[in-house]
């Protein structure tokens, strides 16, 4: 929202039609990126705040989510990787209540930040809650009407976060349930599937079976007895049908009128329903959600691709080679690089071909997310989001001692490689 500073206010008018008109647009939002931007830049633009941040729990001891305003993208692009378990920011994560600190280079629990770092020294601390759980809280710090943030700022970000809170929650919850919705439908329509059409094609491809094997038996030469000669002595149409196949030695293209061509037809509807029968059974199986450990890494990513294309709208290109079988740990840290990596692509990459490549052998692992859209520059995204989730996938690649490049530029698209030894 750009430089948008105002010297803190109490609750006069202006203030509450501000925190008014966030909190209406805030119900209407469905996504949770949004919310958050909205929240985080009303409550700088409303405290007076030089710099603002709000973050979502991970359930792992960090964020999920970071997005701040008021730190330009130099800067922002050489803070690093985000605190943890450790430092002031890990510690209120533990603590379900607003927090509120003169200096936050007094408090004990402040173990500094990189030389790259804004200084910053007044600082306020508002959870989100929601039943009870921190959803996600927001930072402020250096306000820009005096020393320390007055009480009502505070009562000013902590109306805004109860608000915040349905909000946040409401959006969570709706993307859970576009992809829960969809999970369901997959997998009632491959139940349906294997349980009727399945079934029906191997019917089928039983009945051309019995069908061929009748016949051949038709075309057996008349002195071999069997069923060929039976039919041929009794004459009628059973003759007629035998005659041809053995009255002549001459070579002849089969005519479909004829045993042979009879044989030949179903011949072909014994192939068209083993065919049918085998790509319905690997639908079923797409279709089917995946678990990492009875499926491999492979058909996960797989399942993950196909959901996300039903989600989206958009085309997914997927190749995968995996000659080796994944360790589970490591395999879900490899989806969960993938889904952030697509997940950046689908959002940002506007009308593009997104692709997905996944190699695994003895040596190595490699996974590669790339699009063919407008890219970006780098710094400046930082800038504005950490949603990009490059920490996240920065940190997961180095838990499991990998590498992450992130190739980009505007109008360049974008790639994003994971290497992983094994």
């Amino acid at each position: 929202m750009g430089d948008q500073r105002s010297t803190p206010a109490d609750t006069d008018s202006a203030t509450l039609r501000r925190l008014l008109d966030v909190v209406l647009r805030l119900g209407a939002e469905r996504r949770v990126e949004p919310v958050l931007r909205q929240v985080v830049d009303a409550a700088r633009e409303l405290t007076g705040a030089g710099y603002a941040a709000i973050g979502v729990p991970d359930g792992e001891g960090g964020f999920e989510r970071f997005l701040t305003a008021g730190v330009d993208a130099a800067t922002w692009s050489r803070i690093g990787a985000l605190p943890r378990t450790h430092g002031l920011l890990g510690a209120v994560l533990c603590e379900p209540r607003a927090l509120r600190l003169a200096d936050i280079r007094a408090d004990p629990r402040f173990l500094g930040y990189p030389a790259a770092h804004p200084d910053m020294g007044a600082f306020l601390a508002v959870p989100i809650l929601a039943g009870g759980e921190v959803v996600a809280e927001i930072f402020l710090t250096n306000p820009a009407g005096g020393p320390e943030f007055p009480d009502a700022a505070l009562r000013l970000v902590e109306a805004l976060a109860g608000h915040a809170a349905l909000a946040v929650v409401t959006a969570q919850r709706q993307e859970r349930l576009r992809e829960l919705s969809i999970v369901a439908e997959r997998t009632r329509i491959a139940r349906e599937l294997h349980d009727s059409v399945t079934q029906t094609l191997f019917s089928l491809s039983l009945a051309a079976d019995s069908a061929a094997a009748l016949a051949a038996k038709l075309t057996a030469p008349a002195a071999s007895g069997g069923l060929a000669a039976e039919l041929t002595a009794s004459g009628g149409l059973a003759a007629e049908l035998t005659a041809p196949a053995v009255a002549s030695d001459a070579p002849a293209a089969p005519d479909p009128t004829s045993t042979d061509g009879l044989i030949g037809q179903l011949d072909r509807v014994r192939s068209l329903a083993q065919l049918g029968l085998d790509e319905l059974r690997e639908l079923v199986d797409t279709l089917r959600p995946a678990e990492l450990g009875r499926d491999g890494l492979a058909s996960a990513l797989r399942t993950r691709v196909d959901l996300l294309r039903a989600v989206h709208g958009s085309p997914i290109a997927l190749r995968t080679r995996v000659s080796e079988p994944v360790d589970e740990a490591l395999g879900r840290e490899l989806l969960k690089i993938a889904n952030e990596a697509l997940g950046n692509a689908l959002r940002h990459a506007g009308d593009a071909r997104t692709s997905v490549e996944l190699e695994v052998g003895a040596e190595a692992a490699r996974l590669v997310v790339s699009d063919d859209g407008v890219g970006f520059d780098l710094p400046g995204t930082l800038r504005a989001s950490r949603r990009l989730g490059l920490t996240s996938m920065r940190e997961r690649a180095e838990a499991i001692g990998g590498s992450l490049r992130i190739d980009t530029a505007p109008g360049a698209g974008t790639a994003v490689t994971l290497e992983v030894p094994l």
